[in-house]
């Protein structure tokens, strides 16, 4: 079973309000070693995310009025260098997760929008969580011989009902080497895909002999 958001997301989260001052984003910051907080309304919907990259900006850029770097930089980043709330700083349309998203999604958008931290969300757009690289990683702390149990258990006598003596499987370090011999060569490439989706496993050796493909003659198969 694939991991969930809410499975590995820290909750309850430190988040600011829209009237935040500068010194006390910039003390937060510090207190709490991250790198940026959710901003909600006085309903605790999300309404922004500001980073310490936003707070910088006004180190940056206040002593360089009409400068090079100054007219190199995007209009809002110049609000941002005079911004003295988390209101005047915050990033608006956050992007976000939902607590059954998958950590694998959660992945995706972390690497691909180059963000530490995604805010967590529920419908009615409350924050109710956050999570981070270091959460996303966590789901490979998890012990080999559960990962085995899972494979065994769950996936090849529950779900494929195959006995799991037919195979060979063994965790180290969260590789999965698998071995034996499938009934059908689909069987064995769909057993290795759902492995592969069994949280905790970093890859998989696919040791497995399948059955020569089935070739045929007029209809007939041999």
């Amino acid at each position: 079973m694939k991991t969930k958001v809410k499975d590995v997301m820290t909750s309850p989260v430190v988040a600011v309000k829209r009237d935040a001052s500068f010194k006390d984003l910039a003390a937060l910051l510090r207190k709490h070693r991250v790198s940026a907080f959710p901003v909600v309304d006085e309903h605790s919907k999300l309404i922004g995310v500001v980073s310490e990259a936003d707070l910088l900006a006004k180190e940056a850029l206040s002593g360089d009025p009409g400068g090079m770097m100054t007219g190199l930089l995007h209009h809002r980043d110049l609000e941002k260098a005079d911004g003295v709330t988390a209101g005047d700083l915050m990033t608006s349309n956050a992007v976000t997760v939902r607590p059954d998203d998958t950590v694998e999604h959660a992945a995706r958008l972390m690497y691909h929008l180059r963000v530490k931290r995604l805010p967590v969300i529920d419908a009615g757009s409350y924050l109710v969580g956050i999570i981070s690289r270091t959460d996303v990683l966590a789901v490979y702390e998890r012990p080999d011989n559960q990962i085995r149990a899972e494979i065994t258990d769950d996936l090849i006598l529950r779900e494929f009902l195959i006995d799991p003596a037919v195979f060979a499987v063994t965790v180290t370090d969260g590789v999965v080497t698998l071995k034996g011999s499938p009934e059908t060569a689909e069987v064995g490439h769909n057993l290795v895909k759902r492995i592969r989706q069994v949280r905790g496993v970093v890859a998989i050796r696919d040791e497995l002999t399948y059955p020569p493909a089935e070739r045929s003659i007029a209809g007939l198969y041999f």
